[in-house]
């Protein structure tokens, strides 16, 4: 199955030039980890508590795309101007975590969608990612295995968002809840399963 992160490569392609001029003037990738984070925060507790104005969850989408290329930004920034650190490993993949939580429970808030299937993508969101990231404590790399990887999950809550604010029935956006949800559960497996086949294939055999 496809993801969105295989476009990856192209969409830093086109920000390039941005990156260039953050690093030109002294922005470090670890700020901008940490401000995507906060901003997501920020946006998280603001819809919870307005979200008996659906309108508001536009901004969802909106965000959603600013995050991507933030978060596209900032590993550049550290790949390819030296800004690399252990710190950086860490603020990275925690920020996303919380960030995508404070998004996503939001949604939790709206009229007739149902709080039980919020809570179980947030939770398998959670465990999705720490798979990728047990890659790497067997022997592979970090698996960013899909079909439901960060950047399918923006896209996912970005038509979630939109179709809130145009006032799309509950029952909808609950039925796209459970396709995430289950689309999630294979992510786990696909992430799991195929670290443990990288790790064997670099286990050298006597």
């Amino acid at each position: 199955m496809i993801s969105i992160y295989q476009l990856k490569p192209r969409f830093q392609a086109l920000l390039r030039p941005r990156v260039v001029q953050l690093h030109a003037r002294g922005v470090t990738a670890n700020q901008v980890t940490v401000f995507a984070a906060v901003v997501s925060v920020l946006l998280g507790l603001f819809l919870a508590f307005q979200a008996n104005h659906p309108w508001l969850f536009l901004l969802v989408p909106v965000w959603m795309f600013a995050r991507m290329a933030l978060n596209a930004i900032d590993g550049m920034l550290a790949r390819e101007f030296g800004q690399q650190s252990r710190l950086g490993a860490y603020l990275n993949e925690l920020c996303d975590v919380v960030a995508d939580a404070a998004l996503y429970l939001p949604f939790a808030a709206l009229f007739g969608v149902a709080t039980g299937w919020v809570i179980l993508v947030v939770l398998l969101a959670t465990i999705s990612e720490y798979a990728g990231v047990l890659g790497l404590m067997v022997g592979a790399t970090r698996r960013y295995d899909g079909p439901m990887g960060k950047s399918d999950r923006a896209f996912c809550f970005g038509v979630l968002g939109l179709a809130a604010a145009i006032g799309v029935p509950a029952f909808l956006l609950n039925l796209l809840l459970i396709v995430v949800a289950v689309l999630l559960v294979v992510t786990i497996y696909n992430r799991v399963h195929r670290g443990l086949v990288e790790a064997a294939a670099l286990t050298p055999t006597e």
